[in-house]
């Protein structure tokens, strides 16, 4: 359970500021990129991605604050395919950008996120959820009860 004091908050428009800059701390760490890599062209995309999916509700995130500091974040991405037999709807939910502040780890904040990402998509219907995990993501989702996928493959 998450420590009671922590404040989950749901993001709105003016916090595009806090999600980029949490969007390139989690694709530095995730791909192991130092700071002086580049990332100022994948910054602006990033920046224009939460202006139009935040207001549309295609995007959802929630930020976490310790007495009005930053400590974590999180957001689920909704979209559509072609319906199937499992999935007559088509519609699908992609979880990402999960992060918790390295000294704030292992206190339940990021299990707490992630059910405020599962439960939004759940309230739109959607029941097919995915995410990529990291090796150290990875218990996490698989507490929550993520499985791994055994028949997608990616055009690398």
């Amino acid at each position: 359970m998450p420590d009671r004091f922590f404040e989950y908050k749901k993001a709105t428009m003016e916090d595009i500021e806090e999600l980029v800059r949490t969007r390139m701390i989690v694709l530095r760490a995730a791909n192991k990129l130092s700071d002086d890599v580049d990332m100022s062209g994948v910054e602006q995309e990033t920046y224009a991605y939460y202006q139009r999916t935040l207001e549309t509700g295609e995007h959802i995130a929630h930020l976490v604050y310790d007495n009005g500091r930053f400590i974590g974040a999180g957001g689920v991405s909704f979209y559509q395919v072609m319906p199937t037999y499992h999935n007559p709807s088509g519609k699908k939910a992609y979880i990402m950008n999960m992060y918790t502040a390295p000294e704030y780890r292992r206190r339940g904040i990021a299990f707490h996120t992630l059910d405020l990402l599962v439960k939004a998509a759940k309230n739109k219907g959607i029941s097919q959820i995915a995410l990529e995990a990291t090796d150290m993501g990875r218990p996490l989702y698989e507490k929550y009860g993520f499985v791994k996928m055994e028949n997608e493959m990616e055009l690398v």
